[in-house]
């Protein structure tokens, strides 16, 4: 068994006849073969504890490999024992995820919760096989995660699910789960949790029965939009222009209420990622609001609404638009040069799609 360096001096017999011998010589002595003794202690037996998926203890009791000394012995197949990868490549399921899920499945707390799905999120994207081969109870458990206290558990569970979307045999298992994400990322002001909630979400075809839930967590998407963190910012972007294409979404988003700064979305001291992701939306809001179908009702939408900020008479965002023909990076350049061409095209019932007249609201002879 392994004993730290404490318990080996703990075993070597120093009584009181030898006290002697902790001066000089002897004390060296003593202290060198204290030393020597902790150094060949064993590592402790595996627990169950999340692991390296690059590394594989066998069976239970057997001893794990040191970390510094990883298993370098070549197998049969050309490979290093004991890796995992290595074993899901030559066919060979090495368990590792199937060990996780079920570690998942005991009670733990939140720190080991949180490390053993963020180590399942690991197995799915690089074992294939091994996660092709879970199934939709599996989906459930880690689903079960989102209801946890910890908030950084329900980011590792939503990772996870990421993850597992990959899988087309998965995905209508995980849509199960669309409502709580949106309720989620309505509720808990987090910008991890909206980056891990909204990447799901993106991942995914949302049904139609999650459209009223979407209406009333409208105002929250709009409120990360507006947020001051990107990579946040660029999820809602595109979850938006994802829903701005649904008919029965659009008028919930033109008249979602938003800052009176909103159009320092499109300056172009933005980051060109979230500058290109902007440009996308405005197109489709464009293109969406001059379709028969949406044409054909009149809408009255709030002063402080999306639409009146992008396509209100007292909207500045030509001018916006104007600047960013000129960006530094050329396919923002082209998303800008496309939305002006979208806010110029305005097909009304019974011309041709082709067709286009110029809209005097915008670009007039003078700009």
């Amino acid at each position: 068994m392994g004993m730290s360096i404490p318990r080996c001096l703990g075993h070597l017999d120093i009584r009181k006849g030898v006290v002697g011998l902790a001066t000089g010589a002897g004390f060296v002595y003593l202290l060198y073969k204290a030393i020597r003794a902790g150094i060949k202690c064993q590592p402790p037996l595996c627990t169950a504890s999340p692991i390296c998926i690059a590394r594989e203890c066998t069976g239970p009791g057997e001893r794990a490999l040191p970390q510094e000394a990883p298993a370098l012995e070549a197998s049969s197949v050309g490979g290093p024992k004991g890796l995992a990868v290595e074993r899901e490549r030559h066919g060979r399921d090495s368990g590792e995820l199937r060990r996780l899920l079920n570690s998942l499945e005991c009670k733990q707390d939140e720190y080991a919760k949180s490390m053993i799905l963020h180590s399942i999120t690991r197995c799915v994207y690089l074992l294939e096989a091994e996660a092709s081969a879970c199934t939709n109870d599996d989906i459930r458990l880690v689903g079960s995660m989102l209801d946890d206290n910890d908030n950084s558990v329900k980011i590792q569970a939503l990772n996870t699910l990421k993850a597992f979307s990959g899988i087309r045999k998965f995905r209508l298992k995980i849509q199960e789960h669309s409502i709580k994400v949106l309720e989620l990322i309505s509720t808990i002001w987090d910008s991890e949790l909206h980056i891990a909630g909204l990447r799901l979400l993106n991942s995914l075809s949302l049904p139609d029965y999650v459209h009223p839930q979407l209406r009333r967590v409208m105002p929250a998407l709009m409120e990360i939009l507006q947020s001051d963190y990107i990579l946040a910012q660029v999820q809602a972007i595109r979850l938006l222009s994802y829903l701005a294409q649904k008919n029965d979404l659009l008028y919930d988003i033109l008249n979602c209420q938003v800052h009176s700064n909103f159009l320092n979305l499109f300056q172009t001291t933005q980051p060109g990622s979230l500058l290109f992701e902007v440009l996308v939306f405005a197109e489709r809001l464009s293109e969406g609001r001059n379709s028969p179908h949406y044409r054909a009702v009149k809408w009255h939408y709030n002063e402080q609404s999306l639409h009146e900020a992008l396509f209100g008479d007292e909207s500045r965002l030509a001018d916006r638009l104007l600047a960013l023909v000129i960006h530094p990076e050329e396919e923002v350049q082209i998303q800008a040069c496309k939305v002006i061409v979208s806010l110029q095209c305005s097909q009304d019932v019974g011309v041709r799609p082709s067709s286009c007249r110029p809209s005097h609201s915008y670009f007039n002879s003078g700009e």
